[in-house]
């Protein structure tokens, strides 16, 4: 399997990604602003088949409606010369002063409006692209002290603004799904739906669900000590991962935002292997756009951004490899045999068994012999893990 991407891959990247000039929270920009022609000529050469973009990405806030369709053409006119598409838009409601307490949240009626009217614009762009996904990532939607919101009328207000936006795509006959971005904190002290278990809750609330989903990234979990695999998982378990961010973080700590491959590598093996083969029993698990939300680090130049771009994808390609030879290993079959793996399938009870038939069933409990685990009957997890440490190091 070459590690050289092709447009098959489907490898996404959002403007703003490679677009980071590098400025932090202790310091300015270490690199020009890149135009946004540039970076679809660039991506394309480097074998990606999207790109992604907040509004403001692509025209500054503010714009007279003729600079903003100036920038809209030139996007246009690039991607018919590249062949890129756009998978996927979304809504800066997040950097403009007037967001500095959220957007569909905000404690000032008149800015909530403000933000809807800016969003249900960006609908109809994305629609114009053919974009099928609209990603929502509500980093200002949150609090520092507990009682400066009201956290139940704030999750009201989020839901207002939600079922207004696909009442929107319906009466409208846009081909959009939205997808939730949960993430923790950063940049406010908490955020509303923090990780993904929050975001499922929360979609089950609207009146529209099925056109809700989620957008999970790996640094947004693991800032809160999850595990990003089992919450993609979980996603998909429901039915609900409609896009996915790809990224590097390593440990608790604030969003890195690295290359992906580049924080816990275990993680990004296993998740590869879960998007690309399923769980122990095979199966394609999800065939949407593998988008890359990190930042070349701030030491780069530009040649050191194309770099980073370039390793994300080869990163994911190397990682698919190697699962693939991790599921194909007999040793690793041998091993979630005895696992016991493949057995979680089978449902606890039999067919048409009642909880009659499990109380009566003297094998469940009265003859059933719990002494036998102890010292006895391991799983064999650790030979399980060994042997993908094996694969993902290329000692198997």
């Amino acid at each position: 399997m070459a590690a050289t991407p092709t447009r098959d891959d489907k490898f996404s990247f959002g403007l703003w990604t490679v677009g980071y000039n590098g400025a932090d929270p202790f310091g300015g920009p270490t690199r020009e602003h890149l135009d946004t022609v540039h970076v679809v000529e660039k991506l394309a050469e480097l074998g990606a088949y999207g790109l992604t973009f907040h509004d403001d990405d692509l025209f500054p806030f503010g714009s007279s409606d003729e600079a903003r369709q100036t920038e809209i053409d030139r996007l246009r006119q690039v991607l018919a010369d590249t062949g890129l598409i756009v998978p996927m838009v979304t809504t800066n409601l997040f950097s403009a002063p007037v967001f500095k307490d959220g957007g569909f949240t905000s404690n000032d009626r008149a800015v909530r409006r403000f933000a809807l009217r800016k969003v249900l614009r960006n609908i109809d762009l994305a629609a114009e692209l053919g974009a099928a996904t609209f990603v929502m990532w509500g980093g200002r939607e949150g609090a520092e002290y507990s009682h400066s919101k009201d956290i139940r009328n704030a999750l009201e207000r989020y839901r207002e603004a939600v079922n207004l936006l696909g009442d929107y795509v319906t009466d409208k006959g846009y081909d959009i799904r939205f997808a939730i971005e949960p993430k923790p904190n950063e940049p406010r002290g908490d955020i509303l739906l923090p990780t993904l278990g929050h975001a499922l809750a929360f979609i089950d609330s609207l009146e529209r669900p099925e056109l809700v989903g989620l957008n999970p990234e790996v640094g947004h979990e693991q800032m809160a000590g999850l595990s990003f695999t089992a919450g993609v998982a979980q996603a998909l378990y429901h039915g609900k991962l409609f896009h996915i961010d790809l990224n590097g973080q390593r440990g608790i700590k604030y969003d890195q935002d690295l290359v992906f491959g580049h924080g816990d590598l275990y993680d990004a093996f296993a998740l590869v292997d879960l998007l690309e083969n399923g769980g122990p029993q095979g199966g394609p698990a999800y065939d949407g756009p593998r988008h890359f939300d990190y930042k070349p680090s701030r030491t780069e130049d530009e040649d050191g951004v194309w770099v980073s771009a370039a390793a994300n994808m080869r990163n994911y390609l190397l990682l698919k490899e190697r699962a693939a030879a991790f599921r194909a290993d007999p040793d690793v079959q041998e091993a979630l045999a005895a696992a016991n793996a493949t057995a979680l399938a089978q449902p606890t009870l039999n067919a048409g068994e009642s909880y009659d038939d499990l109380l009566g069933d003297r094998s469940a409990f009265e003859d059933f012999d719990a002494s036998a685990y102890l010292n006895g009957k391991g799983f064999g997890f650790v030979r399980l893990q060994q042997l993908a440490t094996e694969h993902l190091l290329g000692g198997h």
